[in-house]
């Protein structure tokens, strides 16, 4: 019997083949590539052709372009969809009503609300915000945001009284509605890479440095996912602590058994040094950190 993460992990990298993926034409080897592979790199190819192969199809292939914002795009919402069916299956685990967004600013989460009084001050005081320097860089839109709702009195009480009107009792916790009635509590921050390139990746660890400086309460989750095939170019945003949590590769079960088929051991190698010491898992495995 298939599990329902496996079969929701299935819908979404059919989703990805037949709505994301589409071969480019010329390349290195002069016989088209997957455009999540590098077209001037030879090991890119090979692997992103090993893990297309692999992937569930559910159409015939489009030939259609699809442009570069149109792909992370559709790759942000693929993940959240995946993530919030996936998450929503763990609810006995972790309960909770959760939201799920794309293109939301963390200026509305409970941790990070004072951020937006503090953009607004700076913009209405040349003089103020000559003297911090400050540009509103640190107020981040995440690609993909999992939060979570305060829990009403009546849901804490459901068994027995843990709670009443004391003024004194509970009464600065944010998870509480009675004292957090506006603002959800940012959970998760999820960076979207379709692919990583040498100048894209500074901006991922920038937005987790930032969500970690100036937050007022719990640090949310702070992860990446990223279909790149390249292992030395996943280890550019994965390898380290401190800023992100882990990365999360949207088929690793598919790109290891590609590299072992090119017999590419530098590359894999690498991908099990970042295996190995817990920073890259498959998408799978994202729900489940996040009920940590």
């Amino acid at each position: 019997m298939t599990s329902e993460i496996s079969r929701l992990r299935a819908e979404y990298h059919a989703f990805i083949r037949d709505q994301i993926i589409r071969i480019s034409p010329g390349g290195k080897l002069n016989s088209g590539y997957p455009n999540f592979a590098d077209g001037d790199n030879r090991t890119s190819i090979g692997l992103a052709w090993g893990i297309y192969k692999q992937l569930p199809q559910q159409a015939e292939l489009d030939v259609t372009s699809v442009s570069g914002q149109t792909r992370g795009n559709k790759f942000e919402d693929a993940t959240r969809s995946f993530l919030r069916e996936s998450f929503t299956l763990l609810n006995h685990i972790r309960p909770g009503r959760w939201r799920y967004d794309t293109g939301q600013s963390i200026a509305i989460f409970d941790q990070y609300r004072h951020l937006a009084y503090l953009s607004n001050a700076l913009e209405n005081n040349r003089e103020l915000k000559s003297m911090l320097g400050a540009s509103g860089d640190y107020i981040v839109t995440p690609d993909i945001i999992v939060a979570r709702y305060p829990v009403t009195d009546d849901d804490i009480n459901q068994d027995k009284t843990i709670v009443d009107d004391s003024p004194q009792i509970a009464a600065n916790t944010r998870l509480r509605a009675h004292n957090n009635p506006k603002f959800p509590i940012l959970h998760a921050s999820i960076s979207c890479k379709w692919t990583i390139r040498s100048d894209r990746t500074q901006n991922t660890r920038t937005e987790a440095l930032n969500l970690m400086r100036n937050r007022k309460g719990n640090l949310p989750h702070i992860v990446a996912v990223t279909a790149e095939p390249l292992p030395t170019r996943i280890a550019a945003i994965a390898l380290g602590t401190g800023d992100l949590d882990c990365v999360y590769h949207f088929a690793l079960p598919e790109l290891k058994q590609s590299l072992i088929e090119l017999k590419n051991e530098d590359q894999l190698d690498m991908l099990n040094l970042m295996i190995d010491g817990m920073r890259l898992r498959d998408i799978s495995d994202l729900p489940f950190d996040l009920a940590v």
